[in-house]
This record gives structure tokens, C-alpha cells and sequence, in this order.
């Protein structure tokens, strides 16, 4: 059904029709509406679960995980520091293989505390052995819910479901929100693989010692191979069920005949393609890949994405302190074996909810595609006020006064 709505409710409206049987609730901007609406909608009979109100982050994640383990199909929403607080039982619930579905409203981590968004939090928790999937734009994080559920229950694994704070669940907009119907059709009742029954006892979560734990996470490792396929896959049976892209591994847009294509993840790739199709209007032969995987990492689908490709651009709403690109690290691996071909850089952007404009993409694509950037650049960075604070303040040297 076409409604102008909240992306944050239309995230609601979506998991709602997914039939969830627990929903853990604790507020953190910019999640807070997504699971304010759920609330609304189990009050007025349009959603039969159990709605739980808990103390913190930790909690909300350990519930889901109790919850999951019993059999129930179990959901959270949260966001900076509060997926930061649950790390523990993050790490616990993809260990035990539950598969639950979270939203994390993409938002800074402090210090400085900052609540407007980039992707710190979520690629903090990259190798925590959650699959993460990053919606574009509101259409596709209403999408890519119904897709997680049916992805994280085949494989038994959980799945974050990755939305910019503000930028998409603040932002009122046409969503084609997924009809109950049409659901149910595409995602079966759950059918945990392990289940904790009183009548069938079983141990969930024992001791593992070092004669068994290395091939604990080789396992892993091979589960989050295969879930290539299956988040290409999904992503293909939801477009034959509904009608349109969405999900998937990646999207390209005007690679064909691109000497230089930037990589993008989340909501900056619309303001990229308007980027994208001002140059292509003036010459200049740029493409772009939008990520919608990035765990799994499609290596062999982005290996194709990049394939005539002279220079590639990794825009990130996050970075490594003191190293540089994250997603870069992962477009190293696809491009090893091209080196001397193709160049590699990482332009940081957005970092804290700073505008990302047009204009500023459109410039240092003109320079990427001159071969002026440096491995790691700041889009709009303030030098001024860096030097100043570095001139009053900078790293001390030996001997210096203190």
C-alpha cells in the first residue's frame, strides 16, 4: 500500500506484518519512533505479540536472545551507543546461531556525544558475525525487513538491518509499505533449527575448549560464505513477489564505460547518483556501486561491479583512526589481484551528520577522476580550524615543554 510515511513507522508497519512473537523495546534516538509505533500498533489489536519493555540495551538484545532460543521469532531496534552497551549479547547471539532481525538507526558514536548520523556504530560490530544489510533509501529499509526475516531464519544467523538516523527514519516519504498478504506468502512460519523445550532437553551455549573452538568458528566462517547466496537470492524471489528492486548484494548505476566508480553504502547514494549523472552530462565517465551487503561482502559480485574500472573511490560515513578506509580494506581484497591497474582511495564524508552536498561530490569525483586524490581524504574538512588546533595543541615531542 503507496502511503507518505515516516521511515521510521514504515520500518514498524513492515516488521508488524512479518508476524513477530517477542519485540524488545528500548528507546534510543534515532530508533525511538520505530519502536514507539510497534508499541502503538500492539495496543490497538493490529499487532499480536509480546511487547517487552526493558531496562537497557543489554537487556533488549539478551530477551531477543532468550526469546529466539525457545523458538519465537524475536526482533530489537537500537542505535551508537546503545548497540555499543549490548555488545556482549550481540556477540553471544550470533555465536548461538539465533536468528534475529535488529534495526540500528545509523547514528555517530561519542566521545564528543554526537546523536546525528554516520556509520561508527554499525561498523564497529562488522566481524561480530551478524549479517548487515544497509537500506538506500525508506522503500528499501521497509523492504529489506521482510527480506532479513526470511534470510536470518534459512540460515539461522541474525541480521542487522542498517537505516541513517534522521536522514531516512526522520524523513516523511512515498513507501510502498508490504501488504499482509503478501507477507505471509513470502515468509513461512518460523522453523527455529534449535529449540530450548523442557520436554526435550538440550544445552544451548556450553563451554567451547581449544579442541573444539577453532573449528566452532571455521563453521561460522563457512555460514557467512553461504549467506552470499542467500542474500542474492532472497533479494531476487522478493523482486519477483513484489514487484520491485530491492536488497540484494549491490546496485550499480552508469558503470558501464566508468574509468572511475565510487562505492558507496546508506542513504548518500541518491545525492550520489545526481552526483554521478552531472558529470556523466559533462564527459567525465563515472559510475557507482551501492552496497547493500557489506557482511556478507559480496567479493565476487563487486569483483564484476568493478571490472572496467581505473580508479575506485570508497565513500565511507566512517573510518579506521589512524589506517583509513573500512570498506576500503574489503575492495582491497576484490581488486589483489589488479594492483598497478587500478587505484584505491577512501573519501570519508558525512562523519557526525555533517551535510554531504552535491556540489562536494561532484568535486572530488572531477579530481578521483584526475587522479588528484590522496589514499585518505576528508570531504569538506575545515583545514583551517585543524591547523589552528594542531598549532596550539599538537603532538608533543621529546623534550618539549609539558
Amino acid at each position: 500500500m503507496l502511503r507518505e510515511i515516516e521511515g521510521s513507522k514504515a520500518v514498524a508497519a513492515a516488521v508488524a506484518t512479518c508476524r513477530p512473537d517477542v519485540v524488545c523495546a528500548y528507546p534510543i534516538s534515532p530508533q525511538t519512533h520505530i519502536v514507539e509505533e510497534l508499541s502503538r500498533l500492539v495496543k490497538v489489536g493490529e499487532l499480536d505479540c509480546e511487547y517487552i519493555n526493558v531496562e537497557s540495551e543489554f537487556a533488549a538484545q539478551s530477551v531477543a536472545i532468550g526469546a529466539s532460543a525457545v523458538g519465537a521469532r524475536a526482533y530489537t531496534a537500537t542505535a551508537s551507543q546503545g548497540l555499543l552497551y549490548m555488545v556482549e549479547a550481540v556477540y553471544n547471539a550470533s555465536g548461538l546461531g539465533l536468528p534475529i532481525v535488529m534495526t540500528v538507526a545509523n547514528r555517530a558514536i561519542g566521545g564528543p556525544i554526537n546523536i546525528w548520523n554516520d556509520q561508527s556504530d554499525t561498523m564497529s560490530q562488522r566481524e561480530s558475525g551478524w549479517l548487515q544489510l544497509f537500506a538506500a533509501d525508506n522503500q528499501e529499509a521497509a523492504d529489506l525487513h521482510v527480506q532479513a526475516f526470511r534470510i536470518a531464519e534459512e540460515l539461522s544467523l541474525p541480521v542487522m538491518v542498517c537505516m541513517d538516523g534522521f536522514v531516512l527514519t526522520h524523513a516523511v516519504e512515498r513507501v510502498d509499505v508490504p501488504e499482509q498478504e503478501q507477507v505471509d506468502a513470502f515468509l513461512p512460519p518460523f522453523q527455529p533449527v534449535q529449540t530450548l523445550d523442557p520436554e526435550d532437553p538440550v544445552t544451548i551455549g556450553a563451554m567451547v575448549g581449544p579442541e573444539a573452538f577453532t573449528e566452532v568458528r571455521y563453521l561460522a566462517h563457512r555460514k557467512q560464505q553461504a549467506a552470499v547466496e542467500v542474500v542474492e537470492r532472497v533479494g531476487r524471489e522478493f523482486a519477483a513477489a513484489f514487484g520491485r528492486q530491492s536488497g540484494g548484494l549491490l546496485h550499480t548505476y552508469r558503470t558501464e564505460g566508468a574509468e572511475t566508480v565510487v562505492v558507496a553504502l546508506g542513504s548518500v547514494t541518491g545525492t550520489l547518483k545526481d552526483a554521478v549523472d552531472a558529470l556523466r552530462d559533462d564527459g567525465v565517465p563515472v559510475g557507482l556501486v551501492t552496497l547493500t551487503s557489506f557482511r556478507p561482502f559480496p567479493e565476487a559480485a563487486m569483483a564484476r561491479a568493478l571490472a572496467g574500472a581505473k580508479r575506485v573511490v570508497s565513500l565511507e560515513r566512517a573510518f579506521s583512526l589512524g589506517r583509513g578506509g573500512i570498506v576500503e580494506e574489503d575492495l582491497r581484497r576484490v581488486l589483489w589481484n589488479r594492483a598497478g591497474e587500478v587505484t584505491l582511495t577512501t573519501v570519508a564524508a558525512g562523519l557526525g551528520g555533517r551535510d554531504i552536498t552535491s556540489a562536494s561530490l561532484v568535486e572530488v569525483l572531477r579530481r578521483a577522476d584526475r587522479g588528484e586524490l590522496a589514499p585518505l581524504e576528508f570531504l569538506d574538512l575545515d583545514e583551517a580550524t585543524v591547523a589552528a588546533h594542531l598549532a596550539a595543541v599538537g603532538p608533543r615531542t621529546e623534550g618539549a615543554a609539558s
